[in-house]
């Protein structure tokens, strides 16, 4: 079996506080993933660590069967922060651009990608604007645009839809079950318990732990529950008593 990531008892300090504790997650190819959890959970940690950005204390983390960091991995990834890092005093369409040519897509290929990203994520009409006029909702969805770019293999993507209205959100939901036919992968963090009963598999993170990992059906079944809101709920109960 292919996995597009693998991480297996991941651990993560700061000081004396315990980020991540004994983290496995894998995501397989043709998947979406979602990580889920309340803020401070540890999510983005686990992104940081997974990619290089943060030193593990412990354990293994794979991207594309490579220990992070690695910069030709990365070119095959399609990254989305949970904070934007725009060129704010360049158009919409110019930082397409910029990023595009530095993920190797140029000429005819580039401007259909561009069109392409800016109509999944509504940016079409806003294209010429300088980003430092855009609201941080049209930033947030800008900073997705870019991560499509290149038709990656991986896509993570940290929060991509905070700021993003039902509709439009139902939209990239859409080109994200596109993206899985295309036998390319997905691991998506949110804190929108919704969201995980569109995965392929959910993880369920709170306090540093994994505390439980499977299709949401199947969750919801071993729980006795019938949303993923409701398992992490009566999971989070468990772990208290």
């Amino acid at each position: 079996m292919k996995y597009m990531i693998e991480l297996k008892h991941l651990r993560k300090k700061f000081c004396t506080q315990v980020v991540l504790n004994d983290i496995d997650l894998n995501v397989k190819q043709k998947e979406i993933v979602g990580l889920i959890g309340p803020s401070g959970a540890g999510k983005s940690t686990t992104i940081d660590t997974m990619l290089g950005m943060e030193k593990a204390d412990a354990g293994m983390a794979l991207v594309l069967n490579t220990q992070m960091p690695n910069r030709a991995v990365l070119g095959k990834i399609g990254y989305m922060a949970q904070s934007d890092a725009l060129y704010e005093t360049l158009t919409a369409h110019e930082n397409l651009k910029f990023f595009g040519r530095m993920k190797g897509v140029t000429g005819d290929r580039l401007d259909e990608e561009i069109m392409h990203t800016a109509q999944v994520v509504e940016l079409t009409a806003d294209l010429n604007k300088r980003v430092v006029n855009y609201s941080g909702g049209m930033k947030r969805r800008l900073s997705l645009a870019i991560a499509l770019l290149g038709q990656p293999e991986l896509l993570i993507l940290d929060e991509p839809t905070v700021g993003i209205d039902p509709a439009l959100r139902r939209k990239i939901w859409h080109e994200l079950n596109t993206i899985r036919t295309e036998n390319r992968s997905v691991l998506i963090t949110t804190h929108v318990m919704d969201e995980a009963e569109l995965t392929d598999r959910v993880a369920l993170l709170l306090g540093g732990k994994i505390i439980a990992f499977d299709h949401p059906k199947k969750l919801e079944q071993d729980y006795g529950v019938k949303t993923i809101e409701d398992v992490f709920l009566k999971a989070e109960s468990e772990m208290d008593q």
